[in-house]
């Protein structure tokens, strides 16, 4: 009597465990037994690379020149580094910015994004867009965008950190750790930085040159990102030297809509300069999977 409860007590714990690991691949993506899709592009940019302003976003014009697949993963007001206080890798607003969506790449698990309730009106389809990052099948990515900085210049995230390289509430140690995590998955793909551009404050009537928002100014933050992607062994397009012309207080008109985002004549501009970092040797890089 006691051998046969006993087994079927077994039965029913197979059973549950079987139950459970159904339920758990089914409502976290990522997990084995679901389809993943090739795209030859992914970007993971703020504001400048999303269709703010009704403007065909920047990722949208590289793809429809080159002829191919892309997703873009770009959040608007988020940084490359961390910015929970309290430090809580599991935070969900904190996942959102580069480290944590990159984590959640190499882990193939987007469940802390998804599971995160942001209720300002430019966030919350940040979820979305995570659920849709988890349906990509990095291993056959091609090709990464990396654009920001600004967000961490604005929100005064140090640069870095000398003693922790990989600190991801640091500028520098979230990229660090991002390209790492990416890598990781996509030894082969092929990353670009994509700098922030010079930006005006016309509200405050001062430039990028001349705002301190703790870390520094926005050039210090440029300039380390171009040494890291040197160290890292990745290009980086610069769009903040000699880019957009600055030489009078107008000149923000020209190629913005508001000093920072770029009107129609900006996208435009910095597409083409991308374009041209992006001109293959062998094309290989961007061909669909």
């Amino acid at each position: 009597m006691e051998r046969r409860l006993d087994k079927k007590m077994a039965y029913c714990g197979v059973a549950a465990a079987l139950c459970f690991a159904a339920v758990f691949a089914a409502t976290f993506p990522g997990r084995a037994g679901r389809w993943l899709r090739p795209v030859a592009m992914v970007s993971f940019g703020d504001s400048v690379f999303t269709d703010i302003g009704g403007l065909t976003p920047i990722p949208d014009r590289l793809a429809e020149r080159l002829g191919i697949s892309f997703y873009n993963a770009s959040m608007g007001g988020t940084c490359a580094a961390r910015l929970e206080a309290e430090r809580r890798l599991d935070s969900a607003r904190g996942s959102m910015c580069l480290a944590g969506l990159a984590k959640a790449v190499r882990a193939g698990d987007f469940s802390v994004q998804q599971t995160a309730r942001l209720r300002e009106g430019n966030t919350e389809h940040f979820p979305e867009i995570a659920a849709g990052l988890a349906e990509i099948d990095f291993a056959r990515v091609g090709l990464v965008l990396i654009e920001r900085g600004v967000n961490d210049y604005h929100a005064g995230i140090p640069i870095e950190n000398p003693e922790d390289p990989r600190d991801e509430y640091t500028f520098l140690g979230a990229l660090r750790c991002a390209v790492e995590d990416l890598r990781r998955v996509n030894p082969k793909v092929r990353i670009l930085f994509i700098t922030p551009t010079y930006t005006w404050y016309p509200d405050m009537g001062l430039t990028c040159e001349e705002l301190d928002n703790g870390g520094g100014l926005l050039e210090e933050y440029v300039e380390a990102q171009m040494e890291l992607g040197e160290e890292l062994g990745i290009e980086t397009v610069d769009l903040y030297h000699d880019f957009f012309p600055h030489g009078e207080w107008e000149d923000w008109e020209r190629y913005t809509m508001d000093g920072l985002h770029p009107n129609e004549a900006g996208r435009e501009k910095i597409a083409e300069r991308i374009m041209e970092a992006l001109e293959p040797e062998d094309g290989a890089w961007y061909t669909d999977a």
